[in-house]
């Protein structure tokens, strides 16, 4: 009776031992595994460190949203969207996804306005007031200011209207001031020139 005891008290130790085992095998498995992200992750803000794609206040696009970089951490970073929103972003996610920095090297910008009007509106009498529209206005730097016709439809022709300035924001203001002047010209100028359906009537 003492042998069977004895048989199976080391038996079950076995089992429990066994149990112990499997699962420190597999909690060994999980920390390595947490402790390899972690290391890869402080060794990616080593790297941003040292290169730079990114720097505090850099004006940047990421996951289709613009906003400054705020914050750099070893493990993450904290983008400040333009609507005061926080995106919170691994910091190896600038080192394996691609995304656009306008301040890399400078801050100089170029932004691009869309017009859509009909065929018959003179895009010279654009060209010559513009430089009216921009007198004074210190979002403008002066070094670009163009106007082309870069594309046409059945209905109506596209003029983009290209404009520089310093920084991201400056040339976002720009840009509504621009729009907003360019409206009402053609509106006060030019009103039969927006675009517009043409329709045949073949009976």
């Amino acid at each position: 009776m003492a042998i069977s005891v004895s048989l199976l008290t080391f038996s079950q130790a076995r089992t429990i031992g066994l149990s112990l085992l499997t699962s420190a095998g597999i909690f060994g498995i999980i920390v390595g595994f947490a402790a390899q992200k972690s290391l890869g992750m402080i060794l990616a803000g080593i790297q941003i460190a040292i290169t730079q794609p990114i720097r505090l206040d850099d004006v940047v696009i990421v996951e289709g949203e613009w906003g400054r970089i705020e914050e750099i951490t070893l493990t993450y970073v904290v983008v400040k969207i333009w609507d005061e929103r926080r995106l919170v972003l691994p910091v190896n996610y600038f080192l394996e996804k691609p995304f656009q920095n306008w301040t890399r090297s400078n801050a100089d910008i170029i932004g691009s306005i869309f017009l859509y009007v009909d065929y018959s509106f003179p895009v010279d009498s654009l060209r010559e007031i513009l430089p009216a529209m921009l007198e004074g206005n210190t979002d403008w730097d002066k070094r670009v200011l163009n106007v082309q016709v870069t594309n046409t439809t059945e209905f109506h022709k596209e003029v983009r209207v290209l404009l520089s300035s310093p920084d991201a924001s400056k040339n976002w203001d720009l840009r509504t001031f621009v729009r907003e002047k360019i409206i009402d010209f053609v509106c006060s100028s030019y009103p039969e020139s927006f675009a517009k359906i043409r329709v045949e009537n073949t009976c």
